[in-house]
C-alpha cells in the first residue's frame, strides 16, 4: 500500500514599501488549506516561483500536532503549541453530554476559542493597529471581549472551490487595506484541501487545483499593486476493548483520536489498546512524546491515539473513505508545509532550511512592530529571512492528507 499526506499553504505578504522608517507595514497572512510542501514540484507554478525569486521560501515548515485545520491555524495566530492555546481539534465536544459539533458550528462556540491565548488580531488592536480577517479559522469568536475590527465568516455550505469568489475575496481584502487602512488581515482559502480529501494528493484534480492556487497567488500580488487513504484500524474489533468502558470518545475523524474512559477503566482501556495493532500508537496523555506538545491542556482527553501514515482510526466500523487525509504525526514528511515570503522586509532569492510554523507569529509581530503575547516561538528562527523594511507577503503551505491505493 502506498500512502501520501498533504500539507497546507500559508502566505505572508507585506504590502507596499514604506515611505520612511516611521510608516507602518501592512501585512497579509494567507492560508491555502491542504497545500503540501511539494505540491509545486509536479505542477507548473510560475507565480509561486516568482514569489520565491522575489523573496524567501523554505524547503518545508513543520506544523504543530494535531495537524488539522483549526488547531494549526490557531497556532499561526497565537504562536503557541496546541496544548497551550487549547483549540485541540476541529470539533468542539462535551465529554459529559458526549455532544460534538462539526467544524463549521465549532467556529461559533466562543469559549472553544477564547481560552486565554490572544490571536494576533487582538494583540495588534491593543497596540493601536487595525486588523481584519476573512474566513480564517477563529474569526467568528471574540477574545477577552474583542473581535477583529473587520471580519467576515464564510456562510454555511460555502463553495471553497469557486475561483471567481477567490478573486472577489482578494479584492475585498485589498479594499480593507486601502479604504479602511487596516494594518493586518488574515485570509483563508479552503483549497486544495477539499480536492485533496476527495480525490487524493496524486490526482489530476489536485494538480489542477494547485494551478488555481498559483493563479490566485499571482492575482493577489497583482491586486496589491493595483490597490497600492488509508487502511482502516477499527477499535471495536480489538480484543479486550469495549466502548462500554468509555464515557466519551473522539474517533472516526482521520488518523488521530482521543478517549475518556469511565472512572476506574483507564488502565483497562489503555492495556487493551496498547500494542494491539502494529500501526496504532496509544499513549496516556501525560506520556505523550514531548515533541508533540500535546499533553498539558485539560481539554486533551486521558488517552491519545494516532495511526501511522496510510491508516485511519475508526470506532465501530469503517466510515472513512477519503482518498486523502490529515492529522498524522507532524514529523512525517507528507505532513510538512509549503512556505513563501516576499516583499521589502525579506531578502530576495533566498532559500532557508526547515522550521516550525509556531515561529511565524513572532515574525509577523516583528514586521508589524508590535509586542508579541507570550508564545512558544522565537524570532531568532526566522530573522535571517529579513533583509529590508518589514513589508511583505509570506506564503506557507500547511495541512495534511493521505492517499490509498
Amino acid at each position: 500500500m502506498k500512502s501520501y499526506l498533504v500539507s497546507l499553504l500559508w502566505a505572508l505578504c507585506v504590502l507596499g514599501a514604506p515611505a520612511n522608517k516611521q510608516t507602518r507595514q501592512k501585512l497579509l497572512l494567507i492560508s491555502f488549506d491542504g497545500f503540501r510542501w511539494d505540491y509545486d514540484r509536479d505542477v507548473d507554478t510560475p507565480h509561486l516561483d516568482k514569489m520565491a525569486g522575489d523573496g524567501v521560501k523554505a524547503l518545508y515548515v513543520t506544523p504543530p500536532y494535531l495537524t488539522i485545520t483549526s488547531p494549526s491555524h490557531f497556532t499561526l495566530l497565537t504562536g503557541r503549541y496546541i496544548e497551550n492555546h487549547g483549540v485541540i481539534h476541529n470539533m468542539w465536544f462535551n465529554t459529559t453530554t458526549t455532544q460534538t459539533k462539526p467544524y463549521y458550528q465549532t467556529q461559533f462556540v466562543n469559549e472553544w476559542w477564547d481560552n486565554g491565548s490572544l490571536p494576533i488580531w487582538i494583540t495588534a488592536q491593543k497596540q493601536g493597529l487595525k486588523a481584519g480577517s476573512l474566513h480564517f479559522p477563529g474569526t467568528a469568536s471574540s477574545y477577552q471581549g474583542q473581535v477583529a475590527e473587520v471580519r467576515e465568516v464564510e456562510p454555511l455550505l460555502y463553495n471553497y472551490k469557486n475561483e471567481t469568489a477567490w478573486r472577489m475575496n482578494s479584492d475585498k481584502v485589498m479594499g480593507w487595506f486601502r479604504d479602511q487602512n487596516l494594518d493586518f488581515v488574515s485570509l483563508y482559502f479552503g483549497e486544495p484541501d477539499g480536492t485533496g480529501h476527495r480525490y487524493g494528493p496524486d490526482s489530476p484534480e489536485r494538480r489542477e487545483m494547485v494551478r488555481q492556487v498559483d493563479r490566485t497567488v499571482g492575482y493577489i500580488r497583482h491586486s496589491a499593486e493595483r490597490h497600492g487513504l488509508s487502511d482502516q484500524i477499527t477499535l471495536f474489533k480489538i480484543p479486550g476493548f469495549s466502548f462500554g468502558d468509555l464515557a466519551f470518545h473522539l474517533v472516526d475523524f482521520g488518523p488521530s483520536g482521543m478517549l475518556l474512559p469511565k472512572p476506574g477503566k483507564l488502565e483497562k482501556v489503555y492495556n487493551a489498546l496498547k500494542g494491539s495493532h502494529p500501526h496504532l500508537h496509544v499513549y496516556k496523555k501525560e506520556e505523550m512524546p514531548e515533541r508533540f506538545h500535546f499533553a498539558k491542556n485539560d481539554r486533551i482527553l486521558p488517552i491519545v491515539l494516532w495511526a501511522d501514515s496510510g491508516y485511519v482510526i475508526n470506532g465501530y466500523f469503517p466510515v472513512q473513505f477519503n482518498k486523502g487525509e490529515h492529522g498524522f504525526d507532524n514529523q512525517e514528511l507528507d505532513m510538512k508545509a509549503f512556505f513563501r515570503a516576499a516583499g521589502p522586509a525579506f531578502h530576495k532569492n533566498l532559500e532557508v532550511g526547515p522550521f516550525e510554523t509556531v515561529n511565524i507569529y513572532a515574525l509577523m509581530c516583528h514586521i508589524l512592530n508590535i509586542r508579541p503575547e507570550v508564545n512558544d516561538g522565537h524570532l531568532d528562527v526566522t530573522k535571517h529571512m529579513l533583509g529590508g523594511s518589514p513589508f511583505t507577503i509570506l506564503a506557507a503551505y500547511y495541512k495534511i492528507l493521505s492517499i490509498i491505493n
